[in-house]
């Protein structure tokens, strides 16, 4: 089959691997029909993310169609449209019994932090992804959904990571009727959130960013207020000012390990791996939310160190919420959502591309041309 293969920091390219096969009685091999690449991929991309092997594929948005099931799988049969969560769980450990399926404890031999995820590298498990013509779903009977007749194929494959986890930044920050929210980041998990955060009763949302057609797309997809951190000598005084210096009441971090960091977070985080990318948002958003308030943060960092303010978040008495997100448990309200009308995630995609050109479409991504906000895949059949 045809598959990305990662042969190291920005280097990237199609070639031929093996068919993936059932290995285990309860898995299922999907054609997949549609990816995409998300934000958190550049983690990869850039070399931010520890133990990213040279020969793996990324890729943990995807759906596709079953094509064969091992002999324990109950729940799907082949030709079946499914969606797939980008979580790997086995659905039974003490963690998945309480719906954290990010935390699973038997997915993942490096399972005292995050479980299992599809491409991201031998710190999630080691799984190949679904930026290929074929992927092998562990754990089939419980991790993916079948595909609802009326969902279009657009929405299904965002909804397997980008919007539930900016549903669920907006979830963490438990907004309350009137609230100002401040989004920090305009990709697509920003957008989502900044959209969820009016869904959960929010009075008033803000997005930061410095790419104006990202903001032009959370003013028009989000209906946010929009503002340029590169017009202002300092964002966190801005976001002070237009809180009545009291700042706001949650400030979700989308931009996680990418933020632009200084040259020295550069360098400990590319290329001696001393940290986990820059902490530049994550220290934004506890500066910029008021006391007592709440950060939430579902942008992705390095499971390694990163220089935070904690001592600020210690005394202005704030909570802290963050984690991967446990997909599965966001679709039945993300569902009513769409099929309601009220969401429509594939708004934001602007680039569909065949999986050949994956690398230009990572450049592209990566170096944020032709305001490349959101870019679906599409495996051509062999």
């Amino acid at each position: 089959m045809k598959a990305m293969v990662y042969r190291g920091p920005y280097k990237i390219r199609v070639e031929e691997k093996p068919m993936p096969k059932i290995e285990h009685p309860n898995d299922a091999i999907v054609r997949v029909t549609t990816a995409a690449i998300c934000g958190s991929d550049l983690h990869l991309y850039h070399g931010l993310m520890p133990d990213t092997r040279v020969g793996t594929t990324f890729g943990h948005e995807f759906i596709g169609v079953v094509e064969e099931v091992g002999p324990s799988v109950q729940n799907l049969t082949r030709g079946d449209r499914v969606m797939v969560p980008f979580n790997v769980y086995c659905g039974s450990c003490y963690f998945c019994a309480r719906g954290l399926y990010s935390n699973c404890h038997n997915v993942n031999p490096n399972a005292t932090a995050v479980g299992g995820i599809y491409g991201y590298s031998h710190t999630t498990g080691g799984y190949d992804g679904g930026q290929a013509e074929f992927v092998r779903v562990p754990f089939a009977d419980v991790g993916p959904a079948i595909i609802p007749d009326w969902m279009d194929s657009e929405d299904a494959v965002l909804l397997t990571d980008a919007v539930a986890t900016g549903y669920f930044g907006a979830q963490l920050g438990d907004i309350v009727e009137g609230d100002t929210v401040v989004v920090l980041g305009a990709g697509p998990v920003g957008l989502y959130a900044a959209k969820s955060a009016w869904l959960m009763g929010a009075g008033r949302v803000l997005v930061v960013d410095h790419l104006e057609y990202r903001l032009e797309k959370a003013r028009t997809f989000a209906h946010a207020e929009t503002f340029n951190f590169a017009e202002y000598d300092d964002i966190v005084v801005e976001m002070k000012k237009t809180t009545d210096f009291l700042g706001a009441d949650v400030v979700i971090d989308a931009v996680g390990a990418e933020a632009d960091g200084n040259f020295l977070q550069q360098v400990t985080g590319t290329k001696l791996k001393l940290q986990g990318g820059s902490p530049i948002a994550l220290n934004w958003a506890i500066d910029a939310v008021r006391k007592g308030g709440t950060v939430s943060v579902v942008g992705a960092y390095g499971p390694i160190f990163s220089a935070v303010k904690f001592g600020d978040a210690l005394n202005k008495g704030l909570t802290l919420r963050m984690n991967q997100t446990p997909v599965k448990r966001q679709w039945p309200r993300l569902f009513d959502h769409i099929r309601n009308g009220y969401l429509k995630p594939n708004d934001i995609v602007t680039h569909r591309i065949p999986l050949e050109e994956i690398a230009e479409g990572y450049h592209m991504f990566s170096a944020k041309l032709d305001n490349c906000i959101k870019t679906l895949v599409i495996p051509t059949p062999s």
